[in-house]
């Protein structure tokens, strides 16, 4: 774990890292991971963790490391809590022309809780899109976490709730418009600095169309100048009009 990078962890992060007692068996590097999950479950103002629930959380998470196009998880009981370090999974369901893409998951996103805390399987199989580093928790440790420290609970609950709604609010968004609609709500969604990074094919089985409708609909927003695409990826250039296509 020491070799790991932290560059993009937050400053407040690293300064609360840094206050943190570092106990016996757990080293530094352990210590700032547990300070970048906390801020990526839940608001910190609700819930304050205090050092005992850091080093706890400390203690519990496991770095795992996969290659591109290895699969992390599949169809079934959920293995524990997924927190993405650094690269991107890809959650679908399916295969072949009945292949869909349920969503993307990238640094700072948690996948497997709500089916651990529901007791119920994943429906779909999350693979590795890159490169990817993950922090896991097994179901065990996660509820142990729960059980004894009431923040951390406090905190997940929180993500749990923001991550639901913000599912309810992309299916909102994209029932009952037209592909152009669509597209430009995924698009608008998925950029990350104004790039969207991912490949075309599953930008259309994300949508559950085929890849020639997509790429005119594509086509037809860059001639709009909403959009540049390029062989990796789509530069969003237009955000605001871009959410509002009819």
């Amino acid at each position: 774990m020491g070799g790991m990078s932290f560059r993009r962890l937050p400053a407040a992060a690293q300064r609360a890292a840094r206050l943190l007692p570092v106990p016996a068996g757990i080293n530094e590097a352990q210590i700032r991971q547990a300070a970048w999950v906390a801020r990526c479950v839940g608001r910190g103002k609700s819930a304050p963790l205090q050092p005992g629930d850091v080093t706890a959380l400390a203690a519990m998470l496991a770095v795992r490391t996969f290659s591109t196009g290895s699969v992390l998880f599949g169809g079934g009981q959920a293995s524990g809590v997924w927190i993405v370090r650094d690269g991107r999974i890809e959650l679908s369901v399916g295969s072949g022309r009945r292949r869909a893409v349920v969503q993307l998951l990238r640094p700072g996103d948690v996948d497997g809780d709500i089916q651990l805390l529901l007791e119920m399987p994943l429906p779909y199989t999350g693979r590795a899109l890159s490169g990817v580093t993950c922090l896991f928790l097994s179901p065990d440790d996660f509820e142990q976490l729960l059980a004894t420290h009431p923040a951390i609970a406090r905190r997940w609950l929180s993500s749990v709730a923001q991550r639901l709604a913000a599912s309810q609010a992309r299916v909102l968004a994209l029932l009952g418009g037209s592909l152009a609609t669509q597209a430009a709500s995924l698009l608008a969604g998925e950029a990350v600095e104004g790039r969207v990074e991912v490949p075309q094919r599953t930008l259309a089985a994300m949508l559950g169309v085929q890849r020639p409708s997509l790429n005119k609909v594509l086509k037809d927003l860059e001639r709009d100048g909403l959009i540049r695409i390029s062989y990796s990826s789509i530069e969003v250039l237009d955000r605001a009009r871009l959410t509002t296509v009819s």
